[in-house]
């Protein structure tokens, strides 16, 4: 019996070697078709409006859901404004060792370890950099887009034929208008008055914070999945900038603190250099390049108007990165 056992169990695994054999044989795509359709249907299960943008830069495979709607893109857009800060650096423009003496006028809140500092802080700006990234800094990041110009962000993004990624408005401007939309009269607040008092906390904060995610109007920034991913395959194969500060870029992005959605079933199998992007419970984004052992992975994944649980968004997208890693990277 036991011996019987034992050759049933041998034909299985032979049958099921020859089987994952054939089916990464030339002219056998069922593993694509089949993770682009589990990608679609985790992503249609959100309460929310959604898009991914998926592609094997080994193979050129891609997924695309919706890849070409305008999603809100909270701090993912602080991807360009690093773009932006290196490629200002490469052509002489703008020094990333020059330092920055922090004023109380700079600091912002939500995300990011720089507010917590006092004033007199002298970061270089590629320090400012590293934390725009890796902690998803806000008083960095507006420093920078002051440094390096909203207008000329989005001048770079079109001469770069990004059409539909757009930088909007500073995190200042952005906490700025939450105060307004409570009261019309705090159109007189400064950035420092909006970081000293924090964000409104009366009875109609849900309802606005949803509603801010929702219109366009009040979106740091815009973009599609298919141009983020685009974005991410350009700083990856180095179209975007020369080798070294390519490097310094990938490096920044393999240094993001966050680990709760991409990188939440992989971390401890592969690398991951990503950046994310949230106004939580209602908007979870992350976009990022996995580098698997048969080549880079770029995902895109933006959540937008989510009305169920963030745990949810969060464990849907480390899914999805899982899924893609599964298919395309082993």
């Amino acid at each position: 019996m036991r011996k019987a056992l034992l050759v049933l169990a041998g034909a299985a695994l032979t049958a099921g070697c020859e089987l994952q054999q054939l089916s990464g044989r030339p002219g056998h795509t069922t593993a694509p078709a089949d993770v682009a359709a589990t990608v679609r249907a985790r992503l249609d299960s959100l309460p929310g409006r959604t898009s991914l943008y998926a592609k094997d830069l080994r193979t050129g495979r891609e997924i695309a859901i919706r890849a070409d709607d305008p999603m809100n893109t909270a701090s993912v857009i602080k991807l360009p404004v690093m773009v932006r800060a290196y490629r200002d650096n490469q052509r002489g423009a703008l020094d990333l060792d020059q330092r920055h003496i922090l004023r109380p006028e700079d600091r912002r809140r939500g995300s990011g370890l720089v507010q917590t500092f006092a004033p007199g802080l002298n970061p270089t700006m590629r320090d400012l950099v590293a934390q725009m990234i890796i902690t998803s800094d806000n008083t960095a990041t507006d420093i920078l887009i002051a440094t390096v110009g909203l207008d000329r962000v989005n001048l770079m993004l079109d001469s770069l034929g990004y059409t539909a990624t757009r930088l909007r408005m500073t995190t200042g401007d952005l906490f700025k208008e939450i105060w307004v939309l409570a009261d019309p009269a705090n159109a007189r607040m400064t950035h420092r008055d909006v970081f000293e008092r924090g964000f409104p906390a009366d009875s109609g904060r849900a309802e606005r914070i949803f509603m801010v995610a929702r219109d366009s109007a009040y979106w740091p920034g815009t973009m599609t999945a298919r141009e983020a991913g685009r974005m991410l395959e350009h700083l990856e194969t180095g179209v975007l900038a020369d080798s070294a500060r390519t490097a310094e870029m990938r490096g920044h992005l393999l240094g993001q603190l966050f680990t709760s959605r991409l990188p939440q079933r992989l971390r401890f199998a592969t690398s991951i250099g990503h950046k994310t992007g949230d106004i939580p419970p209602v908007l979870g984004n992350d976009i990022g390049i996995i580098y698997a052992p048969k080549g880079p992975i770029v995902v895109a994944v933006f959540t937008n108007e989510n009305r169920g649980d963030f745990f949810v968004v969060e464990s849907t997208i480390g899914n999805i990165a899982r899924d893609l890693f599964e298919a395309w990277g082993r």
